[in-house]
């Protein structure tokens, strides 16, 4: 930031993934998670999800997934995602699976958030769900049933 600049920086991120199809790509992305359209051509399409930067970008290359064991599952070991409010995880799992989105984790499988002895009588503290865009890349959604405080995490403006 210059001296001159009269704001600060706001933490946003950008992402550019590739994709093989743009259109099935705005259909997910627009559509099954709500973001919305930004600039376009003929090789990308940006999205501004949440406030943040996503840049589907076109390519001839086969996306090649590889997988690691967290936690007792075997997850995608390159996948982006949102950690979304406790309230707004149930409305998140109703939009995809009305927008016919595959999981690839349920989300009523309790992530042990370090306490493998979670039980129904005291619930973990953090739900998660992963799926794939048409194209195979990975998002994670969490979410905590404690503020991002209490998780341990620094919240961050919104840009």
């Amino acid at each position: 930031m210059s001296a001159a600049s009269a704001s600060p920086l706001r933490p946003c991120f950008h992402l550019a993934f590739p994709v093989d199809d743009l259109e099935r790509a705005r259909k997910f992305y627009a559509g099954a998670l709500g973001c919305s359209l930004g600039p376009s051509t003929e090789g990308s399409q940006a999205f501004d999800w949440q406030g943040h930067q996503l840049v589907a970008i076109l390519s001839r290359r086969a996306l090649s997934v590889t997988e690691a064991d967290v936690d007792g599952l075997t997850v995608p070991d390159f996948h982006f995602g949102l950690i979304v409010e406790w309230a707004d995880f149930g409305p998140l799992l109703e939009r995809l699976r009305d927008h016919g989105v595959p999981l690839l984790i349920e989300p009523d499988l309790p992530y042990p958030d370090h306490r493998p002895n979670a039980t129904p009588a005291a619930p973990a503290d953090q739900r998660r769900l992963l799926v794939r865009d048409p194209s195979g890349n990975t998002l994670e959604f969490k979410a905590y049933r404690r503020s991002a405080g209490e998780a341990g995490m620094q919240p961050s403006p919104p840009c």
